[in-house]
């Protein structure tokens, strides 16, 4: 598609790898990674920025792509669940997820994960249950109680020591 006055021309580095497409410039982020790259890992739950399902890291800090603007990530590094895995290998943060059962319906569960390591990169490995909890804030789950999703964070935060997770 050619340039013209109600397009714009986006390029941004997602998951390790350089893209770039033509949109309206009222494309949202989640919108765009949904859409335009078929990654549907990052879920839309209100579209107002009050669950948290669509959280990604964009420059390594967390932030709800429902209420981001695609040209604002220009130039951007953009991180959704689907890049946290290598291979087969689960991220550790996903494996503490699973291995402590930090899930129901898992509509929630992408959101809550990129938040988790926004945390850790904010906070380092070592979180209390004080920092999860607020660190949570904007993170609906309607399935759990949220005792499950505290213990994922506290344990996939210390397997995460020494594990580079987004470019700085």
């Amino acid at each position: 598609m050619a340039s013209s006055a109600t397009t714009l021309k986006v390029s941004m580095t997602v998951n390790g790898k350089a893209v770039s497409a033509e949109i309206d410039p009222r494309t949202l982020l989640v919108q765009f990674l949904r859409e335009k790259l078929l990654l549907t890992g990052t879920h839309v739950g209100c579209d107002t920025s009050q669950c948290g399902a669509c959280v990604v890291l964009v420059n390594g800090r967390g932030i709800k792509s429902c209420t981001t603007l695609a040209a604002s990530c220009e130039g951007a590094d953009v991180l959704t669940l689907e890049g946290l895995a290598n291979g087969v290998e689960l991220h550790p943060m996903q494996a503490a997820f699973r291995a402590h059962h930090a899930l129901q319906c898992g509509f929630c569960t992408p959101g809550m994960i990129m938040a988790a390591i926004d945390m850790v990169n904010t906070h380092g490995t070592n979180l209390t249950d004080e920092q999860i909890r607020a660190g949570l804030d904007g993170n609906i789950c309607r399935c759990t109680g949220y005792h499950n999703i505290v213990e994922a964070i506290r344990n996939g935060a210390a397997a995460m020591a020494g594990l580079k997770v987004a470019a700085e």
